[in-house]
């Protein structure tokens, strides 16, 4: 699935299709180059899952969690070096968490994504459009 997204309400209507398209799913891994706007499509999925608190990217802290009509995880694995670290902050407790896992920069972890995560990948095109592509994570 493609969605184009040219506006903030854009966004807005992304995260709802995302949801209402792959609600059963519960871990989502982000990726794009920096400054996309992978955080702010991750803020916009949490204002739809009803969180209100301030959500904000965990670059430092590595973990943030919210709480809306479930426990969301926001990750942001931008500063882990290698795959050690990441099991080091409990990532396996992330990934086996009855909770929604947004993942930034999850390539780090890829190894231990399996087909229950959903892979979305933000492009800048033309004009500051984004394009968001969503796929199944398939195992080599």
């Amino acid at each position: 699935m493609n969605i184009e997204v040219k506006t903030l309400p854009d966004l807005t209507n992304a995260a709802k299709q995302l949801l209402g398209s792959y609600g059963n799913y519960r871990t989502f891994a982000f990726s794009g180059t920096m400054g996309v706007g992978k955080t702010t499509f991750i803020k916009e999925i949490c204002r739809q899952l009803g969180v209100t608190d301030l959500v904000s990217s965990p670059t430092f802290s590595l973990a943030n969690e919210y709480q809306g009509r479930e426990t969301i995880y926001h990750l942001d694995l931008y500063r882990l070096k290698n795959l050690d670290e990441a099991l080091d902050i409990g990532i396996l407790d992330y990934l086996n968490s009855k909770g929604y896992c947004l993942i930034e920069w999850p390539e780090i972890i890829e190894p231990l994504l399996d087909e229950t995560c959903l892979w979305v990948r933000l492009e800048l095109g033309d004009q500051n459009c984004r394009t968001i592509s969503i796929q199944h994570h398939e195992r080599d």
